[in-house]
């Protein structure tokens, strides 16, 4: 690990300070000495990125925060750290992000003074420690920001001079099963909660049990279901696991293809050029767009239409349904795999589907699209048109076991 971490501290540092690193296929080990004219000290762990996952999955959980120098010290080097709250800010406007702070009495700093030893690069550990989740919302992403306050006798490396732990709790949810072609309808809202989106993200979170001809999962429609954005598997002779996302221009076929017993959070969004899919959060195909407005007015679980429900049943189950009057960026889209806020910028409607009873799927924007299944409506015979106040509510079902769990 100290060969790894000090080649990158090397490549780092050449790039910094304007120096030309080149590697040659040898071994590095804690002590080569690389003349770059001056000594710096960095966080150890910032060379790629500043924010780095904080996995806790109980109570008290620890971090060893350490600083590195970029050649070994020939005298002992005290390092202090400290928890800066005031960066989050900062961070999220450099960087476009929606990070939290952690509320008070969540985190401790032990070990706060920190030395690097006399010959060595790495300094002694500080410590930080949650010592309670209690107060975390389940729907914010959190980061502790961990810098050097003070350093005697060197210079810090400005980029590298703080570490964002971002805490990953493993979250346990509850989510609606769709196996069951019974519940396959369409909720229309009234004619004044329609979305007319120049730019919009719809976002569907899914766990596939089996795969078989054509599955249909899910669309977000207008009310005549014109320009929708449906999403279904194995159509038109593709892969049983490759995802169709028939947009208002055309067909977006996946490049991934998904596995059955696991959850992907898929994210589909439109700037008014582009039509985009991504995979937790990772760019997967794109199409051109025509610059034209999509409507929202309805939404589809299943294949409701005719009698084809039975044929084209997707045997899963979905969660956190959203609907954004926005592109969100892929930073915004990696941050919400899990759950988002209810009051984020631009969230139109988002249902969890974690209400584990009962029928009617609420909107936790507090928006008004609350969904109720037992007064839907579909297309019972083709060419007929929708018939309205369709009950379905006993078709409802929920799942809340050991499958249901998201690593933040």
């Amino acid at each position: 690990i100290y060969n790894i971490t000090i080649m990158n501290i090397h490549k780092i540092k050449a790039v910094l300070l304007g120096g030309v690193l080149a590697f040659s296929m040898f071994s590095c080990a804690e002590g080569d000495s690389f003349d770059y004219n001056k000594n710096v000290v960095l966080v150890s762990g910032t060379e790629t990125s500043p924010v780095v996952k904080f996995v806790v999955k109980d109570t008290p959980s620890t971090y060893a925060v350490t600083a590195t120098a970029t050649n070994k010290v020939s005298e002992n080097v005290n390092v202090t750290f400290t928890i800066d709250n005031s960066l989050v800010d900062s961070y999220n406007e450099a960087h476009n992000t929606n990070y939290f702070s952690v509320p008070e009495g969540t985190v401790t700093l032990e070990n706060a003074e920190t030395v690097i030893e006399k010959g060595k690069v790495f300094s002694t550990p500080a410590t930080v420690k949650i010592v309670s989740t209690e107060n975390l919302d389940d729907a914010r992403v959190y980061v502790i920001p961990v810098t050097i306050q003070q350093v005697d006798g060197l210079e810090v490396l400005a980029p590298s001079k703080t570490i964002y732990l971002q805490i990953s709790r493993v979250i346990n949810f509850t989510s609606l099963n769709i196996s069951n072609p019974e519940l396959y309808s369409n909720f229309m809202f009234d004619e004044s909660q329609k979305q007319s989106l120049s730019n919009f993200t719809y976002e569907v979170k899914f766990y596939s049990e089996e795969w078989h001809s054509i599955a249909r999962m899910c669309n977000f429609s207008s009310a005549d279901g014109s320009r929708s954005n449906m999403l279904r598997f194995g159509e038109n002779g593709m892969d049983v696991n490759c995802l169709q996302w028939v947009c208002p221009t055309g067909s977006v076929p996946s490049t991934t293809r998904f596995s059955t017993n696991r959850w992907y959070t898929l994210s589909l969004t439109y700037d008014g050029s582009k039509f985009t899919m991504y995979v937790d959060g990772v760019k997967d195909a794109q199409l051109d767009g025509d610059g034209q407005p999509v409507d929202f007015q309805m939404f589809e679980i299943g294949m409701s239409w005719t009698s084809y429900r039975y044929s084209q049943y997707f045997k899963g189950r979905i969660a956190e349904v959203r609907v954004w009057n926005r592109a969100l960026t892929p930073a915004e889209l990696q941050m919400g795999l899990c759950a988002v806020d209810p009051a984020s910028e631009g969230l139109v409607a988002y249902w969890k589907m974690n209400e584990g009873e009962g029928h009617i799927f609420h909107d936790a924007t507090g928006n008004g699209y609350d969904m109720d299944w037992s007064n839907t409506c579909r297309e019972m015979v083709e060419g007929a048109g929708n018939v309205f106040g369709l009950d379905y509510s006993s078709y409802v079902g929920w799942d809340a076991d050991e499958k249901n769990t998201c690593i933040q």
